[in-house]
């Protein structure tokens, strides 16, 4: 099953993942025999609320087998969710019924593992995701900013949700590290209840930034960098935003020319899936089936982490004399964990004690025209691979 935003300020993320699922379930066929179905999508809503009960109604599927202790039928694995707020509320549910939950585009450090190699506030046995860790994502922004940018003053704003939080703490940290001095750390409203930013707008431009890193959504992406130029002393602050703003609509605002965004690195060369995809295949694909480009940035992350789920379920399906196909559920957990060198789109991908799996590569895009789209999404001005000095 899949748990993803599908409707909301951005389902265009949620959708966007379902259709690689979509895709990864066509290229990968059968497993062991049987045909692969999705079945209803639940909405994540991209909230914790959305989270459980989307958790809650795809547990309500499961039926114990007459006659089996401890043996049910229903979803062995659940691919999401898109927000990692909302995996927040799902996981514990999920993990307590021993099912897996995989999720291509959750990168709170809060889900895996802490900047100290222990086990993340909210991480539970079952979790895993091909998408980086912002541990990473946030160290890169804080590099580029203070080696590349030169810069010495910064400041950060969150929307309190474990995504945007966990990604500013870390550019946060870093950058002090390196010798930087983070001036503000503040924290928005991330809905469209709040379209005035001048509060927030005006405690940043206090402490006389030469940065501002904002990590957030839409609406409150929208609203800050479009009242940003009527603010006193934001008048020359760069701008850095994350994979949560790189979308089409947001590129497209005329406020954000000159802004720089950080993200997964999508330039997937020669890349081939366990399928035979190759990502350029995919994108091909992708048009022919949706009538448009990806307009996110996990598409491919959502891709591989459907296609490592269904080749570990065929790893430890026992088909039956009768044709029924039992998938022992710690067995597939087990078989996950071991990953190791498998063959993504994203790259080779290996999973850790935590279930992170990523190819970890995180590039830096500058943004320079608003009608250039596609020439922003080249534009790639800084790139750093996890464990690459």
């Amino acid at each position: 099953r899949a748990l993803q935003a599908i409707s909301g300020e951005v389902a265009f993320l949620g959708q966007d993942q379902v259709n690689g699922i979509e895709l990864a379930i066509a290229d990968y066929g059968d497993v062991a025999g049987h045909s692969v179905n999705l079945g209803t999508v639940e909405d994540d809503l991209c909230s914790a609320e959305g989270g459980q009960a989307g958790a809650q109604n795809i547990l309500a599927q499961l039926a114990p087998i007459e006659g089996m202790e401890n043996a049910w039928t229903g979803p062995l694995g659940v691919l999401g969710t898109t927000c990692s707020g909302a995996a927040r509320a799902a996981l514990p549910l999920l993990s307590e019924a021993g099912s897996i939950l995989i999720s291509g585009s959750n990168t709170s450090p809060s889900l895996t593992q802490s900047p100290f190699g222990t086990a993340g506030v909210n991480y539970a046995p079952g979790y895993y995701r091909t998408a980086h860790n912002d541990l990473f994502q946030g160290g890169a922004v804080a590099r580029f900013a203070y080696n590349v940018l030169g810069v010495r003053v910064a400041a950060a704003i969150h929307d309190g949700d474990p995504y945007t939080d966990g990604l500013a703490t870390a550019f946060a940290d870093t950058f002090t590290a390196l010798g930087g001095t983070i001036s503000v750390y503040t924290q928005t409203i991330a809905d469209g209840s709040d379209t005035d930013k001048t509060a927030v707008l005006t405690e940043v431009a206090a402490g006389d930034p030469e940065l501002v890193f904002f990590p957030i959504f839409q609406p409150a992406g929208d609203f800050i960098i479009q009242q940003a130029g009527g603010i006193a002393g934001l008048e020359d602050v760069i701008w850095v935003g994350a994979d949560g703003v790189l979308v089409d609509d947001f590129l497209a605002i005329p406020e954000t020319a000159g802004m720089y965004f950080s993200g997964p690195d999508l330039r997937f060369g020669t890349n081939v899936s366990l399928t035979g995809k190759a990502y350029a295949d995919f994108l091909v694909d992708y048009e022919a089936a949706y009538g448009a480009q990806p307009a996110a940035a996990f598409h491919a992350h959502t891709y591989d982490a459907t296609v490592l789920l269904l080749s570990a379920i065929e790893a430890v399906a026992v088909v039956s004399e009768d044709g029924t196909l039992r998938i022992d559920r710690q067995a597939l957990r087990d078989a996950l964990t071991a990953t190791s060198g498998f063959a993504g789109m994203t790259g080779s991908l290996s999973c850790d004690a935590f279930g992170d799996c990523a190819s970890q590569t995180i590039s830096i895009l500058h943004h320079e025209d608003p009608a250039d789209i596609p020439g922003t999404k080249a534009n790639v001005v800084y790139s750093e691979a996890a464990g690459v000095a």
